[in-house]
């Protein structure tokens, strides 16, 4: 399967606070909010949404197409990149910037509070699927430059191409005109829980609007409680899907890439939708475990031993042996 991952492509600055932000925080006086945080932890990681998701989708076998913008501090990311298996002949390089970067603090409770510098990324509004030489099966709009993620959609469905809608952090600064018709005409829209109400209130739209206008599914993910996909007739088949207890929780920066990197590697495989959703689970586990969004690493047999020890042999442990 052709599968283009459009997004940023960023460089992670991680930083642990050995605390709890809500001990600084103090309710009467949101209005005028001041805090400043001692970490006593910070590491430069490989990351952005796209290049995240490209990674573990390479691990799990498949040769994604990276499209999006870097900048002139992208050479050895790219090296890299083609090292793992992930296709960057899409990346276009703007020698005048340097690559976007991702500023995260993580407290113990794992809540974060991050800032995030455009940089290159600015520029993925240049690129267009009509440029692609290769014909795409699936694509993945996920957050980037608002301007690309207003453009991608409409490119997409002008040209037959199935697209996976991932707003996430940009529905604060996406208009609601761009993210209406995002989600109208995606084969998928998946965001968290809090993006979710978050996103209904942005576009005037309920439960039901939206998944009508998703032609093939809706989902949820939930954090430690798993996910929820609604798919089937009107999207109104309700699936739940468990997390996966981690071995050791070390940073989630990068797990919900992950977890869309299982889902499409269950879509490409054509599983059904409890076996992606379990896919994806599986796969943002690992993140989970390691510091930083492309610091995990495992063969197909090492996931699918780990899968069979979790699920039990199912349609996704046959596909995933058979594609090794």
């Amino acid at each position: 399967m052709n599968i283009v991952i459009t997004g940023s492509i960023a460089y992670d600055y991680l930083m642990r606070f050995p605390g709890d932000f809500l001990d600084h925080v103090k309710p009467d006086r949101l209005q005028k909010l001041s805090l400043s945080f001692l970490v006593d932890e910070m590491v430069k990681q490989r990351g952005g949404c796209a290049p995240n998701i490209a990674y573990s989708l390479a691990l799990l076998g498949e040769r994604p197409l990276l499209m999006g913008t870097a900048g002139q501090d992208f050479g050895d990311y790219r090296a890299w990149l083609e090292e793992q298996g992930v296709d960057t002949s899409a990346v276009k390089v703007v020698p005048e910037v340097f690559t976007a970067s991702f500023f995260v603090t993580t407290d113990q409770d794992l809540n974060q509070i991050a800032s995030f510098y455009t940089g290159a990324m600015a520029f993925a509004r240049t690129l267009s699927f009509h440029d692609l030489a290769a014909p795409v099966d699936l694509a993945i709009v996920s957050p980037n430059d608002p301007e690309a993620m207003d453009k991608y959609p409409r490119e997409c469905r002008a040209l037959g191409i199935p697209y996976i809608y991932d707003p996430s952090q940009q529905i604060v600064r996406i208009s609601a005109e761009s993210l209406r018709d995002g989600v109208v005409g995606a084969d998928i829209l998946i965001v968290n829980d809090y993006e979710y109400e978050l996103l209904k209130d942005r576009i005037g739209m309920t439960d039901d609007d939206i998944r009508r206008a998703v032609k093939r599914a809706v989902i949820v993910t939930l954090g430690a409680e798993g996910a929820v996909i609604w798919a089937g007739e009107g999207r109104n088949d309700k699936i739940a899907i468990p997390a996966v207890t981690p071995a050791v929780i070390m940073d989630p920066t990068g797990v919900g890439d992950a977890f869309r990197s299982g889902l499409i590697k269950g879509l490409a495989l054509g599983l059904p939708w409890d076996a992606c959703g379990r896919l994806g689970s599986l796969a943002a586990t690992y993140v989970l475990e390691t510091m930083g969004p492309q610091t995990h690493h495992y063969s197909v047999a090492e996931f699918v031993a780990r899968y069979r020890s979790v699920f039990g042999d199912d349609a996704a442990t046959a596909a995933l042996s058979a594609s090794a």
